[in-house]
């Protein structure tokens, strides 16, 4: 039996090497590339400089993008938490007709490709007069964000002994009371975690972010794509340093992320008896 599963697990660990081998080497050359003078046909640079880095900074205004990515962010966080804990509880703590609907609708947004509802949505936002702006952008993101908070957060609340919410109710307190007083508090975890990977789902995003930003809207990823494929001649090493300050930004907010979000909490439910 060894010896059968033996191969596989050496074909296995031999395609992770390989993969990581590429992964490594092309982000290892993007970053290389980002603090070379000039790179052309050899192993290493000819020399080494920061420069294209403040270049960059200038030339896109990554400050202003950067605070728009911040804004961008942050509202979508607050509203989709706002929205989506209170629809995760009903669902969570109420059977109604159409339930098992409701969460199969509420899962479209999330595992179909943006693009597919990303362009219809941009068309009813640029008849309204609503693209381009930040209002926009924050509209266009919120239609994943809200989805991926409720389904984060309805195992949190499912977990929480529905005695608490009974004894609360036997003391007098109304619904509002209990929410905010009882529940609140026990789904901070679950809060924080479904506000970080949103947060980190909305600067990531650019589909969304790309068919509905203006000049004044436009978020880090989408700035990087602009810098890429525009007209005009620019050193690639400005466009690498772009690359490498959005792949920053993405790995620290992935680290925080994952020090506050344990995963197998996002994974499954607990079977119903």
């Amino acid at each position: 039996m060894r010896l059968t599963a033996r191969p596989i697990v050496w074909l296995t660990w031999g395609a992770l090497a390989f993969f990581m081998l590429n992964l490594v080497g092309i982000v290892g050359a993007v970053v290389t590339n980002s603090f070379a003078e000039t790179w052309f046909g050899t192993w290493l640079p000819d020399g080494y400089t920061g420069k294209w880095y403040g270049e960059a900074w200038r030339d896109y205004r990554l400050l202003d993008v950067l605070g728009v990515t911040f804004q961008v962010a942050i509202a979508v966080v607050v509203i989709s938490v706002l929205i989506g804990v209170p629809t995760a509880y009903a669902l969570a703590r109420r059977n109604f007709p159409g339930k098992k609907l409701l969460n199969v609708l509420f899962l479209l947004p999330i595992l179909m490709p943006p693009m597919t509802y990303g362009i219809p949505l941009a068309t009813v936002l640029y008849k309204f007069h609503l693209a381009g702006s930040m209002f926009g952008v924050i509209a266009a993101n919120l239609v994943p964000a809200v989805p991926f908070v409720v389904l984060t957060m309805t195992p949190f609340i499912e977990q929480i002994d529905t005695k608490i919410e009974s004894a609360a109710r036997m003391c007098g307190a109304n619904t509002f009371a209990i929410f905010t007083r009882v529940l609140a508090p026990l789904l901070v975890p679950g809060i924080l975690a479904a506000s970080i990977l949103v947060l980190v789902r909305t600067v990531g995003m650019f589909e969304l972010t790309f068919l509905t930003a203006g000049p004044t809207s436009q978020t880090l990823v989408v700035s990087l794509y602009e810098a890429m494929s525009s007209a005009g001649i620019r050193p690639q090493q400005m466009v690498d340093s772009m690359a490498v300050i959005y792949t920053g930004s993405m790995l620290l907010l992935l680290v925080i992320a994952l020090r506050f979000v344990n995963p197998t909490q996002l994974v499954t439910r607990l079977k119903e008896p």
